[in-house]
């Protein structure tokens, strides 16, 4: 499994082949390593046979919440070339300084924001 520190010296190159899955693994692993509190959601499968997300309200929520010592993050995780939609941009815009638009060339960054 690949790490935060692993993910940041890797060459531009071979960012494109970090998965989102593997990327939010990692910022998770991150965050519980370093006291955050960690929100996120995953879909199950219905008996209509299709993945769906339980949730009410707006759509393009941010994929994750972090909280630790009163400052929130709301993150929206994205492959390296991962195009936001136009309902999580408005989220993220609504969100201010709380919302994060991160990529696996961020992980310097997210890594120096968790500290």
């Amino acid at each position: 499994m690949l790490n935060l520190q692993m993910i940041a010296q890797l060459p531009r190159e071979e960012l494109q082949g970090v998965s989102e899955d593997d990327f939010k693994a990692a910022v998770l692993d991150c965050a519980q390593g370093w006291g955050w509190l960690r929100y996120h959601t995953l879909p199950a499968w219905t008996a209509g046979g299709g993945w769906r997300t339980a949730t009410q309200g707006n759509v393009g929520f941010p994929d994750l919440v972090l909280a630790r010592g009163g400052l929130v993050i709301l993150a929206e995780l994205k492959r390296e070339q991962g195009r936001t939609s136009l309902a999580q941009n408005l989220w993220l815009a609504a969100l201010g300084e709380h919302g994060r638009l991160w990529r696996p060339r961020d992980a310097r960054e997210i890594m120096e924001v968790m500290r």
